[in-house]
């Protein structure tokens, strides 16, 4: 790309950038005011370029130099596509002798436990890139055998043999005493400049040898192909005349500097998905709402979250890549913290078929952005969710993405009419509608699930739908999960890249220590506290954060004595005494009723792991209150829609979702537009622009339909 043409100094500003499977989306920030934002097509072989192709646009529109650009934020699927896609690097293991087969092993554990063909996922590592060295360390860190360091040595020529990229070094109880791992990375060094190596101790430093070991070959295996992309975009950005500062979003809500970002590439996995559900957050402080239900669907994914009093659930490990759908323990765990949210492969992109039992399915499998679906008119071929939300109406052929990309209805009824309507002997609309209705099915399971299994009534909840694809199809999913109420902020199609912007600069920290509440010594964990808060203050104070403006958060997996499975509990600040132990206990006992309706009071408490989280403060972002003069200005027309109840389409008034005024007050069926998304509103349903310019919908319960 040319060098971005300068224009006059001005007002310094921020943008945000979130690279999706499908769209990549941009918003940009003045003086804590939205001032523009844009939905561009991903561009899959190198992302890097709609990342610099929609930078380069936004700036036109705006008349802005990149000169005064100050801070950029980036969030990104490059780690979670590599990992699902399998196309990282050339991955060797090496453990502690005997442990070899760990990541087959797993947790001799079967996630369908009555099926004998039970699919097990591939590890990163092949077995015959993995190999043991005689060393051990006990669980209190003493060594009881040294390194075999002649073995080490072989071992690196080995690796140079095998041409191996990267390697992930992960020795038993190298959380507790790293100096047989650290001492292995000098003898490969010495062996070996080139060759990306990734430590269990540095990775994450914490107690299960199964996760950790997987994490850290994950780490390793996306880490050359990470810092190559992070390399060839700061030198690209370099070249426009950017001066400013480029941050990374991570899984966990906070955000790192891309030199973090080359060594810890595994904290990226769940980049895109938190940015949604901190513009979520960030939304339900400023709107007041203290339970919120974030539904994010995009072109090729669709995600849940929850956020409790402006905050999202924040959860200790997930599992990336599975291989059965809403299946626990089918994927590979990554133990790493992360926004807690339930992703499934349901997005506009979704390709339905038809099975070999005459049955109709939709997802995982996406058209992405190239093809992309069949309406593109981008040499896509299957029907797609797209597709049939445009035959059924709920989409404008002549205003997606603004009127910039135009979509085919002829091409999207012939695919949707051969694939799928001829096969099961139904209409073009019966086909349709069973597309669209289906994938909603599949994300209203997914997300009850996620939410039951947090001790969660959805019920209790308002969902706020952001995403391209997310409040086409919101309405219906709000109805059978039960919630009463639907928000749609302004520019919910993008706004994920907002939540980029109210991401704060932070570092996380863990430390695996056993310890029974109770009895515990109050000045190890003070000193444990201490480590950890002192040595992230120092990587703020670093980058220019002023102490003033550093926040702490410590907390702790935590469990009744004899469970195998611990509950993440967040603990108080302030001095660590015997008060302290009693206020921790207090905070187990409701972190614990909360999600089982229970406690035990007679049974004592363990701390297997103590965390911190040190963050730079940040401000939020008001949302956008624009509207105009009148209902009838905005309205633009009336076109067919379909819903279900109904034998055909109903005419249904459209919307032009900035012209609508702050005192509207109306009933469905309706069809709200804007450049990023469109809002279908179904018969019955009230809706309203509040005070704040976001769209409040009411949703009528099933029964009370017609």
């Amino acid at each position: 790309m040319d060098k971005m043409k300068q224009t006059t100094g001005g007002t310094q500003f921020r943008v945000g950038i979130d690279i999706g499977g499908t769209f990549t989306d941009l918003y940009l920030v003045q003086e804590d005011k939205i001032t523009a934002k844009l939905k561009i097509l991903t561009t899959p072989n190198d992302p890097s370029e709609a990342f610099l192709q929609g930078l380069y646009e936004l700036l036109r529109e705006q008349s802005l130099s990149m000169e005064d650009c100050k801070v950029i934020i980036h969030g990104t699927t490059l780690v979670t596509n590599t990992i699902i896609e399998r196309k990282g690097a050339r991955t060797a293991l090496i453990t502690t002798e005997g442990f070899r087969d760990i990541l087959e092993m797993r947790r001799e554990m079967r996630y369908k436990t009555y099926d004998l063909d039970i699919e097990i996922p591939q590890p990163l590592a092949p077995r015959n890139l993995r190999w043991g060295i005689m060393e051990r360390i006990s669980a209190d860190g003493t060594i009881l055998t040294p390194l075999e360091t002649s073995q080490a040595e072989k071992l690196s020529e080995m690796l140079i043999r095998q041409k191996i990229d990267a390697v992930a070094i992960c020795f038993l109880h190298a959380y507790r005493n790293p100096i047989h791992e650290q001492k292995m990375l000098e003898i490969i060094r010495g062996k070996n400049s080139r060759i990306s190596i990734s430590l269990s101790s540095e990775v994450v430093p914490a107690i299960r040898e199964y996760e950790r070991a997987s994490t850290t070959v994950a780490n390793a295996y996306v880490q050359p192909l990470a810092a190559h992309y992070m390399q060839r975009l700061e030198n690209r950005l370099a070249d426009t005349g950017f001066h400013g500062k480029l941050f990374i979003m991570m899984s966990n809500g906070g955000i790192m500097t891309p030199e973090t970002a080359c060594e810890y590439p595994v904290r990226m996995l769940e980049s895109g998905p938190a940015a949604g559900a901190l513009g979520a957050a960030n939304f339900s402080r400023w709107a007041g709402e203290n339970r919120v239900m974030s539904f994010d669907m995009g072109g090729t994914t669709a995600k849940t979250s929850l956020i409790d009093d402006g905050e999202p659930l924040i959860a200790a490990e997930f599992e990336a890549a599975r291989v059965g759908r809403f299946h626990r323990g089918s994927g590979l765990p990554i133990q790493i913290p992360a926004i807690e949210l339930i992703e499934i492969g349901a997005g506009g992109g979704s390709i339905a078929r038809v099975d070999e039992l005459g049955l109709l399915k939709v997802g995982p499998e996406s058209a992405g952005a190239d093809p992309g679906p069949t309406c593109y008119g981008r040499g896509g071929k299957d029907p797609t969710v797209t597709d049939a939300d445009l035959i059924l109406g709920y989409l404008n052929s002549d205003y997606f993405l603004g009127g910039k990309m135009p979509l085919d209805a002829t091409a999207a009824a012939e695919a949707i009419t051969e694939k799928i309507a001829t096969p099961l002997g139904i209409d073009l609309l019966s086909a349709a509608w069973g597309i669209h209705e289906i994938v909603c099915e599949n994300m209203a399971i997914a997300s009850r699930i996620h939410i039951l299994e947090r001790g969660r009534d959805p019920r209790q909840y308002v969902m706020l739908a952001m995403g391209g694809a997310g409040p086409v199809h919101a309405i219906r999913i709000a109805q059978k999960l039960g919630c009463e109420r639907v928000l749609f902020p302004g520019a919910a199609g993008v706004f994920s890249a907002l939540g980029l912007l109210v991401a704060p600069l932070s570092f996380d920290y863990i430390h695996s220590r056993y310890m029974v509440l109770d009895d515990a010594d109050t000045d190890r964990i003070a000193l444990l506290f201490q480590e950890m808060e002192e040595k992230g203050s120092k990587k703020l104070h670093a980058l220019g954060i002023p102490r003033v403006n550093v926040m702490v958060q410590r907390s702790a997996d935590m469990q009744y004595r004899g469970q195998g499975h611990q509950i993440k509990v967040l603990l108080p600040n302030g001095k660590i005494d015997d008060n302290w132990v009693q206020d921790a206990r207090k905070a187990f006992n409701k972190a614990y009723r909360a999600i089982y309706n229970r406690i035990l009071e007679k049974i004592p408490v363990e701390v297997v792991n103590w965390r911190c989280v040190v963050s730079a403060s940040t401000e939020e972002i008001p949302m956008e209150t624009v509207g105009g003069d009148s209902i009838e200005k905005a309205l633009k027309g009336h076109r067919p829609v379909f819903f279900p109840g109904n034998k055909d389409k109903v005419l249904s008034p459209v919307y032009e979702r900035y012209d609508l005024p702050p005192d509207t007050r109306l009933v469905g069926p309706a069809v709200i537009e804007e450049k990023e998304s469109t809002a279908v509103i179904h018969p019955g349903d009230l809706f309203e622009i509040d005070k704040g310019g976001s769209l409040v919908v009411r949703v009528k319960p099933p029964g009370d339909r017609k």
